[in-house]
């Protein structure tokens, strides 16, 4: 809906309050699972080739720990500025939803918590997180509870059902829609820094990110 000014009115029409959204005439489909939007859109399977789990967690930790040095490189004086003019999301706030997206996905595989639209999205407390340093020490603790999941985890198949807003769902698809929706806000804290002339500390590379769904564009 940023690139289209009656995007937001469309949806509604449908009766949907959340995006992504696929609509055709009528009908829509959530945009969470990519192999249920093909074939909404006729095509049999995205073509994707899903990463190993145990190959995931190595991708997710080793994008979340990039993200803790991009935050320890933001000026705290200007976290609190728009990660891009279109988008009401300030960079402190962008930084802080990186690592939620890994405390939703715990709450929901570890304490069964239906993963809700806004599950991700709930925000820090007012005066909290006001450094980039502190947000990459709540990472920390992120970090270190994905690790022992999945140490800990019986069936490292991830085919488990796990109860989302979009349906019943196996695990395996909200840990790699949880992986690459941290990868796509790297990108975009790389661009961050970039605009503020300051070269990234350990850029992550087309190898790191290989074999994540990410989408093509920066923005998306």
């Amino acid at each position: 809906m940023l690139n289209d000014a009656g995007g937001r009115e469309k949806l509604l029409a449908l009766g949907v309050r959340n995006v992504p959204v696929v609509a055709r005439g009528g009908q829509f489909v959530f945009g969470q699972n990519l192999e249920d939007v093909a074939e909404f859109v006729g095509l049999q399977g995205t073509g994707h080739k899903p990463l190993p789990p145990e190959q995931l967690i190595k991708k997710w930790v080793l994008v979340l720990r990039a993200v803790q040095r991009y935050l320890r490189q933001m000026p705290n004086e200007r976290l609190n500025e728009k990660v891009i003019d279109n988008r009401d999301r300030s960079i402190r706030l962008m930084g802080h939803h990186v690592f939620r997206i890994g405390e939703a996905f715990l709450e929901t595989a570890v304490d069964g918590v239906e993963y809700a639209v806004q599950l991700a999205n709930i925000p820090p407390r007012d005066g909290t997180f006001v450094s980039g340093d502190e947000i990459a020490r709540y990472g920390d603790t992120v970090i270190a509870r994905l690790q022992k999941w999945w140490d800990e985890l019986a069936d490292k198949s991830c085919q488990q059902k796990v109860k989302t807003f979009f349906g019943m769902q196996p695990i395996y698809m909200l840990y790699e829609r949880s992986t690459w929706h941290s990868a796509q806000h790297a990108r975009q804290l790389i661009a961050v820094l970039e605009r503020f002339g300051i070269e990234p500390d350990g850029r992550l590379t087309a190898e790191d990110l290989a074999g994540l769904p990410l989408p093509e564009r920066l923005w998306e």
